[in-house]
């Protein structure tokens, strides 16, 4: 096999950028993404053996029972390599196995949204000192708005409304108002959520009672629609980096009357209620047999980059016209002259299959040196392969032809 350098005019580097669309609907504990339902298997009610509305990462174990075929899962034995996985701390990989021990995982693993609603999100803990018995503030009740906090107050030059605190109009804290904090995995989004495509609906009964969007580009979540009004209200903000939706809007969206929250009393829909039933315990049963009348959808489009690397590979005239498969020789010829422990010598005098089509019948054509093209090997400085090219057919290559191949590698 011969290898042929790329040229510095053969490789091309660009930045695909996508913007595809993402759907949820989120209806009674339920959750489906970009209108897909729920799939079912020959053997399990699950193909993918994932919840509704999530993505499998990698989509393994797909329609398998547990109790008739097992799932597969991943595994490393702790040896002197020391490999182990990203999720097995050191002090854990050291103290907890031993050499010969088998580190596992699972799958599948799944890509989600998921909502909270926080009633005091800055609330903590009360402990006690062991010693004085005197109390003090400890472990955060919420730890994922703590963890936003810096995030939030880093957005405020975008908006005064990211701030977890502002004299803005009747002022806020955020630690003391409720919030309903919905979360979208990377999978979802790629790079990021695009600026001015997020829209968040609404709906009593099938009717559109109240729709959010990022109008103004900024991360507010602006109120374009409430029970026939346009209010201007922001409702909350959006992380579009992040993947977090923080709702704030308190004020009731239509004369509805119902449960939203897990044994909550009956109440006006409101934004911050938003998202109930999405992996938060919020369902008929919980919350009473009113909330079926709650449907959410949430829409946006989501960015994403693809590093794409063009390569043009060139099959020259005079190029390219011999092949190492043992079918390019004539069949029963003797292929090694001499061998011992000492020598390998193959046979100089092998002569090629002559292959050329004839119009003629019990005619050979003159012979002429061709190869027929089916795949391109791509391989780095150290010649290690990177991928197969494979062509859809064929390419019968003749010594006075050109080609040039063009090739698209997504990295």
């Amino acid at each position: 096999m011969s290898l042929r350098k790329f040229g510095p005019n053969d490789i091309l580097l660009n930045t695909l950028r996508t913007y595809p669309e993402v759907e949820y609907l989120i209806y009674d504990g339920n959750v489906f993404y970009n209108q897909s339902p729920n799939q079912s298997g020959t053997v399990s009610d699950n193909l993918l053996s994932v919840t509704g509305g999530a993505l499998s990462l990698y989509e393994y174990n797909i329609d398998r029972k547990t109790a008739v075929n097992p799932y597969i899962y991943p595994y490393i034995t702790k040896d002197s390599a020391r490999s182990s996985f990203k999720t097995a701390g050191g002090t854990s990989y050291y103290n907890e196995f031993v050499y010969g021990d088998v580190i596992t995982g699972s799958y599948p693993l799944a890509g989600r949204i998921d909502r909270e609603y926080m009633a005091h999100p800055g609330a903590r803990v009360t402990g006690s000192d062991i010693y004085s018995g005197a109390e003090f503030a400890a472990a955060a009740v919420y730890p994922h708005f703590y963890a936003l906090k810096n995030r939030l107050n880093y957005y405020g030059y975008l908006s005064e409304h990211y701030k977890v605190s502002s004299s803005l109009g009747d002022g806020w804290n955020k630690n003391n108002q409720a919030i309903s904090l919905i979360s979208i995995p990377a999978i979802m989004f790629g790079s990021q959520i695009k600026e001015g495509s997020l829209s968040l609906k609404w709906y009593v009964s099938g009717t559109l009672k109240g729709e959010l969007q990022d109008s103004r580009q900024n991360g507010e979540l602006v109120e374009v629609f409430r029970t026939g009004s346009n209010t201007g209200e922001v409702a909350g903000v959006v992380l579009y980096n992040e993947g977090f939706i923080v709702l704030t809007g308190s004020w009731a969206i239509c004369n509805a009357s119902m449960q939203l929250e897990a044994g909550g009393a009956m109440e006006n829909p409101k934004w911050i209620n938003f998202g109930a039933g999405a992996y938060d315990g919020v369902t008929q049963a919980t919350a009473g047999a009113t909330f079926v009348s709650a449907a959410f959808g949430i829409n946006f489009k989501a960015q994403s980059e693809t590093q794409t690397y063009t390569l043009f590979a060139n099959a020259r005239r005079g190029e390219v016209n011999y092949s190492n498969n043992p079918t390019y020789l004539r069949y029963g010829q003797t292929k090694i002259a001499l061998t011992s422990s000492t020598i390998y010598e193959e046979n100089s005098s092998l002569k090629i299959k002559n292959f050329v089509s004839s119009s003629l019948l019990d005619y050979s054509a003159p012979f002429k040196r061709q190869t027929i093209i089916s795949r391109i090997g791509i391989y780095d400085k150290n010649k290690n392969l990177l991928g197969i090219a494979t062509l859809a057919n064929p390419l019968l290559k003749n010594e006075d032809q050109d080609y040039t191949f063009k090739i698209k590698l997504d990295i």
